[in-house]
């Protein structure tokens, strides 16, 4: 059941609820079965929550693992528990989407670092028996797929058919294309980039240092304190969100209009619809989502640099793969722009990979690819068939 959304007690309640012992499926691994950290540290005991959709065939070479972005979850196609909102694809994902549930078998975790059950800065210490906080190790993208992957093993997936994700989530495919090149049939990383860029890196500074500008953050201790910094990461979402739409969406959406007034009212309450707009965002964003974690997934993405992986040169990270790719991008992406998108599909062509590449029309900015965008949905359908016949399986609407 959803948070009653004027309590916020209740609120908090499920929060930390679902960061222990989430709605979703949960796999949980002891200390004995650590996972090994790009920091050197090893982490043990560790927790993986996920939910999965259709169902594997029988010779389990129907797998699709879709990687969230940022602020996403494992609950891509199905109700969110903290928020009682539909999916976060559900555009997407489902019976009869582009990627299609009544065919192929659906993953989708929570990362490493996250909120909503893998284990994160609020999941509890099982040293200490309170949350982790910043005693949780920092983590990486790659340690975000080596939870993946361990994930995958315990579902019995050898090779997964492909890999989807935007954003955040795309960052995730271009690393598991590079990290488990043969576990990889079919690779489409959407509105990302081989690594971050010093703009993007400023853009999520600013939001770490609101959240630790709170009063109530506490040095990361407020869970025990039973207080949140919900000013601090308000603010980091305003400024985040800024960044997720295009000038023109925003001109397109709200102009100068003014919010529920006729006048300007000479003072600092919200005059303009937009920063009516940017106030409800951060205001519903910290009903769902940890301040720690926001900490922690951001500077995940700071720390990515695929090619840095690779003595620096790029191509190196998908030198003899078999991995077919679909890399797409948008026109008004300016957080990750199209050239980023461009520097990827160079390197793939370099090392020879089989390779597409769709730039999409649209004045939505980053965003777009969460939203009903009819010619990204024509551009995955039509990489799907042409990879599920490469793989030699049925296509959705083909007989099995």
């Amino acid at each position: 059941m959803p948070a009653d959304s004027h309590n916020p007690a209740a609120r908090d309640t499920v929060k930390a609820n679902e960061a222990e012992t989430p709605s979703s499926k949960l796999v949980r691994f002891p200390a004995e079965e650590p996972l090994e950290l790009d920091s050197g540290i090893r982490l043990g005991p560790w927790q993986i929550a996920y939910e999965t959709y259709g169902t594997l065939n029988a010779d389990r070479s129907n797998a699709i693992l879709i990687c969230h972005a940022l602020t996403g979850d494992q609950y891509v196609a199905s109700t969110n528990p903290v928020t009682g909102k539909p999916g976060w694809w559900h555009l997407m994902v489902g019976p009869g989407r582009p990627i299609d549930t009544d065919h192929y078998f659906v993953i989708c975790a929570n990362v490493l670092g996250g909120c909503l059950g893998t284990t994160g800065p609020a999941t509890l210490n099982a040293e200490t028996g309170a949350p982790y906080g910043l005693d949780l190790p920092v983590v990486t993208i790659r340690d975000m797929v080596r939870a993946q992957a361990r994930l995958v093993d315990h579902l019995g997936v050898d090779t997964l058919f492909a890999v989807i994700g935007g954003s955040m989530g795309g960052m995730q495919v271009l690393q598991w294309a590079a990290s488990y090149p043969e576990r990889v049939f079919a690779a489409i990383p959407i509105a990302a980039a081989a690594r971050h860029t010093s703009q993007n890196i400023a853009f999520h500074e600013v939001g770490r240092q609101a959240i630790m500008a709170d009063p109530n953050w506490r040095g990361g201790s407020y869970i025990v304190g039973g207080v949140r910094p919900t000013k601090g990461l308000a603010i980091a979402r305003m400024a985040a969100h800024v960044t997720y739409m295009s000038d023109e969406s925003l001109h397109q959406k709200f102009g100068r209009n003014l919010q529920d007034r006729e006048n300007l009212t000479f003072g600092f309450d919200a005059d303009f619809q937009i920063e009516s707009y940017l106030r409800h965002q951060g205001m519903t964003f910290v009903d769902r989502f940890d301040a720690n974690s926001y900490l922690y997934v951001t500077r995940a993405m700071d720390y990515f640099d695929l090619a840095q992986e690779f003595g620096g040169t790029l191509p190196n990270a998908f030198a003899n793969t078999k991995t077919r790719f679909c890399v797409m991008s948008f026109t008004s992406d300016w957080l990750f722009p199209t050239s980023e998108s461009r520097s990827v599909v160079k390197a793939l062509n370099a090392a020879a990979a089989n390779v597409s590449f769709v730039e999409i029309e649209s004045d939505r900015g980053h965003d777009s690819f969460l939203l009903d965008v009819p010619e990204m949905f024509e551009t995955i359908q039509g990489f799907m068939i042409g990879a599920a016949h490469a793989r030699g399986i049925p296509a959705p609407g083909e007989a099995r």
